[in-house]
């Protein structure tokens, strides 16, 4: 096979959301937007049958794609409808909605679903000022949308100041929606607000990467959660030294080379001419056709790039081919 592979320990990933719910003590609303950070949204989502209560996704289609894949729990979509299409797909498919705004409100009502309301607590990416939510509440109950949840993320839950800000914030503008929904779920923990500690865990918890086994700046080595994916790539050839290079780099002192079937046609950061769009010089022989090792320390590789964990995975699992263990 001239594809990259990459595996994917599900029983990890399982193993994973175990500690963050034994940490955070409440309900697991499993974050696998973008394809589970690249790991294989529906896959996952199953693998994590009988431990997440629900699921979080980025839009109408990756949720359709997990209801078309068999999954029947929750599913929240965190980017609000933006239009009637959205609203009737979001009810379509059995989603929950997310009210950001007066418009998405009304666009929630038209379709007739269900919703959570999301609060603006500082990162001013989605949701309703503090002040808003109760009113944005009410009106929904006017409508007749079912407002089952209320919710806002930490931008920052390593730094005790922010965080404390915006936990004041949340638990206001909660209250207020409560008033209206008393059984609306409270959510505003992600990987980082879990580790931060309880009282930011409310009703329930919203992991996304250390349930792929990293956790977020300011919190490392804080749980053993170990890492999901291990990438290979195919030795597609091997010979000895002509000339001088080394892909497009000057060679070193190597007599024999072999070439991995790996580029950043792949998700790969380029690093130099060493790696072309779809090949990889190395130093060295290797046996053409076996399977090498490439990548098992995604934090290692995101910070010798300058990146984080986020965008490491998702760049080079997003086009591999996945096999399940």
């Amino acid at each position: 096979m001239q594809q990259v592979v990459a595996k994917i320990d599900l029983h990890c990933i399982r193993e994973n959301a175990r500690l963050l719910q034994a940490r955070a003590g409440g309900e697991l609303l499993a974050v696998v937007k973008d394809g589970a950070y690249g790991h294989g949204a529906a896959h996952v989502a199953h693998a994590l049958n009988g431990i997440a209560a629900g699921y979080c996704v980025a839009t109408v289609k990756e949720g359709a794609e997990l209801r078309i894949a068999g999954i029947r729990a929750p599913v929240l979509v965190f980017t609000p409808p933006l239009d009637k299409e959205d609203a009737l797909r979001l009810r379509a498919y059995g989603l929950t909605a997310t009210l950001s705004s007066p418009r998405s409100l009304l666009l929630a009502a038209e379709a007739g679903v269900e919703a959570h309301l999301a609060v603006n607590t500082g990162m001013n990416r989605y949701g309703v000022p503090p002040s808003h939510a109760e009113g944005l509440a009410r009106r929904a109950k006017e409508l007749g949308v079912a407002v089952t949840g209320v919710f806002s993320h930490l931008r920052a839950a390593h730094e005790r100041t922010v965080r404390e800000e915006q936990l004041a914030l949340f638990e206001r503008a909660a209250a207020g929606v409560r008033r209206v929904f008393p059984a609306a779920l409270r959510h505003l923990a992600a990987t980082g607000g879990i580790l931060a500690g309880r009282k930011f865990c409310f009703d329930a918890v919203r992991p996304g990467i250390g349930l792929y086994g990293y956790l977020p700046a300011g919190f490392e080595g804080a749980l053993p959660v170990s890492p999901a994916a291990r990438i290979y790539a195919p030795v597609s050839h091997t010979c000895a030294r002509v000339g001088g290079g080394k892909g497009y780099l000057p060679a070193g002192q190597e007599k024999t080379f072999h070439t991995l079937r790996l580029g950043y046609g792949d998700g790969f950061f380029r690093a130099g001419g060493a790696l072309c769009m779809d090949a990889c010089v190395c130093g060295g022989r290797a046996k053409t056709g076996a399977k090498k090792l490439v990548l098992a320390d995604v934090s290692a590789y995101a910070q010798a790039h300058a990146t984080n964990e986020y965008e490491a995975l998702l760049r080079v699992l997003q086009g591999a081919e996945k096999v399940y263990e």
